[in-house]
C-alpha cells in the first residue's frame, strides 16, 4: 500500500460543472498542497491540476451508453446479463486503480441509481480489498421522491440503503446524516459530517495583485477589514482612524486598516505627516494592522492603488472608515454606496450631498474609542456581516480540508503524521 496515496471516485469529474465535481475539485487541489498524492477516477472530466492524475473509465460515466441501457432495464425491475457484465467490467478495472492505495473516497454512488453497476462493483470491492473506503453520501436516493420510481425491494437497489461493512461514512450535514442513519441503521455518531465550502478569493474574481496583497497582508482573516481610501494629507484625518483600529483590539477579533493612497503630491509637509503616522502606528501597537498600501504596488508612490485594486478593496471590506475634517465633495462616499459597504464618516457639509441619513455619522470631536464602540456595535449586530465572517471563517475550503479531511484520512490510515503544506 502507498502511504497518503489517494483515489477519488464520482461519475465525472471538473472541469464538468457540479456541487460534486467542485468538492472534488477544492479537495484534490488541496490534499495535494499538504502532500497528499491524489488521482480521480471517473467516466467524464479531463486533468485539471498538473499533480493530480485522472484515469477516465467510460463505464463509470452515468451517461455512458451501456450503463443508460442497463439502466432501463433495472428501472423496470429487469436485471439483464449486461448488468452483471458491467459490474464484473469495471471490477476488474477498478481494482488495479485501487488495490495499493492508502483510502478510496467515493462520492454519491453507494446512495444513488445512477450507475448501478458501478455501485455493486465497489460493494465487492470494498468487501475484497484492505483498501480503506470512505463513501461520502450527498444525496440520499430512498429519501427522495425524484428516485423512488427508480428503486425496487432487493439486489442491487439494496445497496444503496444498505450498511456497507467496513467503511467508513461521510455526509454533508447533519441533516444528511440523520438521513443516512434512518435508512441504513448506522449509529448517527459514526457518520462523519464535512460540509462543502467556497472559496472566498475566488468566489471575488479579485485580481491577481488584489489577492497577492490581501494573501500578503492575511487580510482574508481580518476582522474586522476597514478601508480608509485616501492620499495622505494631513486634513484627512488618518491618525484618528489608526487610534480607532487600536481600541477596536479590544472589542473585536482581528482589526485591519487599509489606507489606499500615497502623500498627497503638492505638499512636501505630507511626507513629514507619513513619517508622524508611522511612528504613532508602532507606539499604539498596530504596527502589523494598519497598511499604507502604496508601499506596495509597484510606482505606488505616484500613482496610488490602481482602479480596479480599489474596486476590489471595496467589496472585500467589512466597512469604510472617512474621519476626514475637510472634504469639497467626497468621493469615497459615492464608490462607498455602489459597493453596498456599511460607511463611518464625520459629519462634513459634504457628507449631506450624499445622504447623512444613508451613513454611520462620527464627531469630529468624538473619541476614537467611542468611535470603536460603535463600530463594534454595528458589526455584531449585522447579520449580514455575522453570516459573511461566519462563512469565510469555518467555511473556507481550505480550512475544511485542514480541520476536518486531513484528520479523517490522518485516522483512517491509522497513522499520526503531523500534516503540514509542502511537506
Amino acid at each position: 500500500m502507498k502511504p497518503n496515496d489517494i483515489a477519488i471516485i464520482h461519475y465525472s469529474g471538473p472541469p464538468i460543472v457540479g456541487g460534486v465535481e467542485s468538492t472534488i475539485f477544492f479537495h484534490a487541489k488541496y490534499l495535494v498542497d499538504y502532500g497528499f498524492s491524489v488521482t480521480l477516477i471517473a467516466g467524464r472530466g479531463e486533468k485539471f491540476h498538473q499533480k493530480v492524475e485522472f484515469v477516465r473509465i467510460p463505464e463509470v460515466d452515468s451517461r455512458n451508453p451501456d450503463i443508460l441501457r442497463v439502466a432501463e432495464s433495472l428501472n423496470n425491475q429487469k436485471i439483464p446479463r449486461e448488468f452483471y457484465e458491467l459490474r464484473d467490467s469495471l471490477r476488474e478495472k477498478l481494482l488495479p486503480k485501487i488495490r495499493d492505495k492508502s483510502a478510496v473516497i467515493v462520492h454519491n454512488v453507494a446512495t444513488l441509481p445512477q450507475n448501478l453497476p458501478l455501485t455493486s462493483a465497489l460493494h465487492l470491492l470494498a468487501q475484497e480489498t484492505s483498501t480503506p473506503f470512505i463513501l461520502w453520501c450527498h444525496d440520499i436516493a430512498w429519501l427522495d421522491p425524484v428516485y423512488l420510481p427508480r428503486l425496487h425491494e432487493g439486489y442491487p437497489w439494496d445497496l444503496l440503503r444498505t450498511r456497507w461493512e467496513g467503511v467508513r461514512y461521510v455526509t454533508i450535514s447533519k441533516e444528511r446524516a440523520a438521513q443516512l442513519s434512518k435508512i441504513t441503521g448506522i449509529p448517527e455518531d459514526e457518520i462523519s459530517i464535512i460540509p462543502p465550502g467556497v472559496e472566498p478569493l475566488r468566489f471575488f474574481r479579485l485580481h491577481s495583485l488584489t489577492e497577492e496583497i490581501l494573501t500578503s497582508l492575511n487580510l482574508e482573516k481580518a476582522d474586522p477589514l476597514i478601508l480608509y481610501p485616501t492620499r495622505i494629507i494631513k486634513r484627512k484625518n488618518i491618525e484618528f482612524a489608526i487610534n480607532v483600529v487600536s481600541s477596536l483590539r479590544d472589542v473585536t477579533p482581528d482589526p485591519h486598516l487599509v489606507i489606499t493612497g500615497p502623500p498627497g503630491p503638492h505638499n512636501p509637509e505630507n511626507l513629514s505627516y507619513l513619517q508622524t503616522l508611522l511612528e504613532l502606528k508602532e507606539t499604539m501597537g498596530v504596527g502589523e494592522r494598519v497598511h499604507f498600501l502604496y508601499e506596495r504596488i509597484e510606482g505606488g508612490e505616484t500613482t496610488g492603488v490602481p482602479e480596479e485594486i480599489l474596486s476590489d478593496l471595496f467589496r472585500v471590506a467589512d466597512l469604510v472608515l472617512f474621519p476626514s475634517l475637510r472634504e469639497g465633495f467626497g468621493i469615497p462616499l459615492l464608490e462607498g454606496g455602489l459597493s453596498l459597504v456599511p460607511i463611518f464618516t464625520t459629519h462634513i457639509p459634504s457628507v449631506s450631498a450624499v445622504g447623512s441619513d444613508l451613513v454611520h455619522l462620527i464627531s469630529p470631536d468624538e473619541s476614537p474609542h467611542m468611535v470603536a464602540l460603535k463600530i463594534a456595535s454595528f458589526l455584531e449586530n449585522d447579520r449580514r456581516h455575522r453570516l459573511r465572517k461566519k462563512v469565510m471563517m469555518e467555511f473556507s475550503w481550505e480550512r475544511i480540508i485542514k480541520e476536518k479531511l486531513i484528520p479523517l484520512l490522518k485516522e483512517v490510515f491509522s497513522h499520526e503524521r503531523a500534516w503540514t503544506k509542502g511537506e
